[in-house]
């Protein structure tokens, strides 16, 4: 049978058994607790938060750059709309939230990292009633972030029409933790050896990749945007339209596999990769098959405004 051990065997044991990527975890924050820490080991969810169990909650990930923390209240302006769609509020102010992150980036002590922050409906025990919480769950971690290289913005990337269908518009505008389709849109890219998957819905038009964005540049120049009803509205797209719409047209509309193919540039958007242009999806080149200019100029354009506009981490 399997060695019954007490409380102090039991936490010797968890905190020596062996855990993949927390190497790259700098620092983290449990609202329950109220402490921030920067031993990975110690890292840990109850078994009985919702969030864990039920996938019942809601996530953000931003990044800050040499100390400067990008669009802070984007971010959390979208998880207060996605949040309110499921009827969950943090256990503090939303103010209060923003506050929490800038100490626990700071806290980290590195000039450049990623933050996750997931909002759960809290512990409470294995039914599925949101009712079984009294209080909802707020964990904070800042881990390592991984720029690209120049040469793999060079190259572009490949991508192709995924076999996943898009979430019904109701899931799809909702940042929830719940990302199963978008791990087997990622495994199937991989599998299949290409590196972004594409998802459309079910009148055949363009979506969302695994947990980017996408949009099109026309033989015209005009930019085309996927209409967000099947898919998340990312930060990073909006803000790099925002940013690009006085120097290109920009037009939001249904884009088809034809449109991909026939375009002049097919570029990604993400937080951790800004912008970074397709060259060939389901294995047909996109025009030269090289990133385009508008990729290019979005790219220039959103490291700028990290610059400009990030919100300054404080010394911890």
């Amino acid at each position: 049978m399997i060695k019954k051990v007490d409380s102090e065997q039991y936490l010797d044991a968890m905190l020596n058994a062996m855990r993949a990527g927390t190497e790259k975890v700098r620092a983290f924050y449990e609202h329950r607790i109220g402490f921030v820490c920067t031993d990975p080991k110690l890292m840990l969810m109850p078994w009985d938060d919702h969030l864990v169990h039920r996938g019942d909650g809601v996530f953000e990930t931003m990044k800050f750059v040499n100390g400067k923390l990008y669009q802070l209240d984007p971010h959390l302006r979208r998880m207060k709309r996605s949040a309110t769609t499921i009827h969950l509020q943090p256990p503090c102010s939303w103010e209060e939230l923003s506050e929490i992150i800038l100490d626990v980036c700071s806290a980290a002590e590195c000039e450049s990292g990623l933050v996750r922050v997931l909002l759960g409906r809290g512990v409470g025990g294995f039914g599925i009633s949101p009712y079984e919480c009294p209080v909802p769950s707020l964990y904070i971690v800042v881990y390592q972030y991984d720029p690209k290289p120049e040469s793999w913005y060079e190259k572009g990337l490949t991508a192709f029409k995924t076999s996943i269908p898009a979430k019904q518009p109701y899931l799809a505008t909702i940042k929830s933790i719940d990302y199963l389709p978008n791990v087997l849109m990622k495994r199937e890219a991989l599998e299949q050896g290409f590196d972004m998957p594409f998802c459309f819905d079910r009148m055949g038009f363009l979506a969302e990749g695994a947990t980017e964005n996408v949009c099109i540049v026309d033989a015209g120049g005009t930019i085309k945007v996927p209409e967000f009803n099947n898919a998340l509205a990312g930060t990073t797209m909006l803000r790099a339209i925002q940013l690009i719409a006085d120097e290109f047209p920009v037009d939001y509309c249904a884009i088809s596999e034809e449109d991909i193919l026939l375009a002049k540039e097919v570029i990604v958007c993400g937080t951790s990769i800004d912008a970074v242009g397709v060259v060939r999806f389901n294995k047909k080149p996109i025009h030269d098959v090289r990133p385009g200019p508008v990729c290019k100029r979005m790219r220039e354009l959103l490291a700028k405004d990290v610059e400009e506009n990030g919100t300054v981490l404080k010394k911890y």
